[in-house]
């Protein structure tokens, strides 16, 4: 047998009994938690290790995805950043200087003018 197949004998049953101990602890963690502050802090009943693995199967669907993936947010997210550092790159350092007033006249950081400056003062 070569090495690689000796390796995939053994990180196969790890990883399936890795992914029970994970089951087991994250279903015990939650079964705790609610049955220790749901019932006392709103009435409601506790539940049972099934229960809260399913509770916290439902929780990582809903809130946390299957991993593994990029959303497509992000992507977009990074795209867009590419893009801007491909822009200010080839921008020459009058244009950064403009992009950069124009930017903080929008957000309402430009520097004041006398009038306001004035009023401020008093």
């Amino acid at each position: 047998m070569n090495k690689r197949r000796k390796k995939l004998l053994w990180i196969g049953p790890l990883a399936i009994l890795g992914l029970a101990a994970f089951i087991f602890i994250g279903g015990e963690i939650v079964r705790l938690l609610w049955n220790w502050l749901l019932p006392t802090l709103f009435g409601w009943r506790q539940v049972t290790f099934w229960e809260a693995v399913g509770i916290l199967a439902l929780c990582r669907i809903l809130f946390g995805g299957f991993g593994g993936h990029r959303s497509i947010r992000s992507s977009m997210r990074h795209r867009m950043a590419e893009q801007m550092a491909d822009r200010w790159g080839s921008m020459d350092p009058e244009d950064r200087e403009r992009f950069r007033q124009r930017m903080r006249e929008r957000c309402g950081f430009s520097k004041p003018t006398e009038g306001q400056a004035q009023q401020g003062q008093t």
